[in-house]
């Protein structure tokens, strides 16, 4: 009976907002995939970041004056402070990686406060002209065609520069260190340098996306960060699992993994829209968040352990 009542179109209505959202947090999916799959990392930062690049996009927008597209880099460059200060307390201070970010998380929700005045700074995109806005969906077709258009360029630009800087001798040299610390060290690389530089890059496209959320949400919250770092992992779990056997052994198999992380996301926008729209209680969304997560992460897993005893009955 209950699904008798639902109606199909409200969930089509719900859907460009579910993909808007994904390509949104794809950037920021981005960055969690290089702490967590190539540097080997548990950067809790981004729950902070993501916070930070939202609060200080809309204060220069609104206290300064500033451009909406140029107050995107600042928040770029404010992340990347941020992931600094988790990489020289894990490096320069010798505190473990997982308590250095959530430090650092944690500092961060205070200096949020003091960057907006208040929990909550709210933008109008009728007196500000934003690099993205809810209601550019909502607007005429020409509209939402500029929306989309822009931002997955954007996010293709990104996985452009990404690819290209992590096939320099720098960006191989963070990938190393985060494949095998010790042998990186006995080549001769700077191990920790090159960790703080990836934690940089890495909360860098997080304030970056945070940026850009608080222009498409009309505003800045001190709470906007909390659970991305599910939302991330969640993204790069999802992007491996249903495409990873496309990007592996092709020629720019890294590109197509990063792009593969971006799909992730809006593919859980889409699935948390459907659950919406099933009538689920929205207080559950953490909670269904968390096991979308470990449903996804335990797949590699059983499929291995499933074909080795495969394996060993034949």
């Amino acid at each position: 009976m209950i699904l008798l009542a639902l109606n199909p179109l409200s969930l089509l209505r719900a859907m460009p907002g579910a993909c808007a959202q994904g390509l949104i947090w794809g950037i920021m999916a981005l960055g969690v995939y290089i702490t967590f799959r190539l540097l080997d990392f548990a950067d809790l930062t981004v729950d902070g970041t993501l916070a930070t690049g939202g609060a200080v996009a809309v204060m220069l927008i609104r206290g300064a004056g500033m451009e909406p597209w140029a107050a995107l880099i600042i928040a770029f460059a404010v992340g990347m402070l941020a992931g600094m200060v988790t990489g020289l307390l894990h490096t320069a201070l010798g505190i473990p990686g997982i308590l250095a970010s959530i430090l650092t998380q944690i500092s961060l929700y205070s200096v949020n406060l003091g960057i907006m005045g208040k929990s909550n700074q709210p933008i109008n995109v009728d007196q500000y002209r934003l690099v993205v806005s809810s209601r550019y969906i909502s607007g005429d077709a020409l509209l939402k065609f500029k929306f989309y258009g822009g931002v997955i360029i954007g996010c293709l630009i990104l996985v452009a520069i990404l690819y290209c800087y992590f096939g320099t001798e720098q960006g191989q040299a963070i990938r190393a260190t985060g494949c095998n610390m010790r042998m990186a060290k006995a080549q001769g690389i700077n191990t920790n340098f090159h960790t703080v530089l990836a934690l940089m890059i890495s909360n860098g496209l997080v304030g970056l996306c945070g940026g850009l959320y608080a222009q498409y949400q009309g505003s800045a919250d001190v709470n906007m960060g909390r659970g991305a770092i599910v939302i991330g992992l969640a993204a790069v779990i999802i992007g491996e699992v249903l495409f990873g056997k496309f990007c592996a052994g092709r020629k720019m198999a890294f590109a197509f993994t990063m792009v593969s992380v971006i799909i992730g996301a809006v593919i859980y926008y889409a699935v948390i829209a459907f659950v919406l729209w099933l009538k689920m209680p929205s207080d559950y969304l953490k909670l269904f968040s968390a096991i979308v997560v470990a449903i996804f992460l335990s797949i590699p897993y059983l499929k291995g352990k499933f074909s080795k005893k495969g394996a060993v009955k034949q």
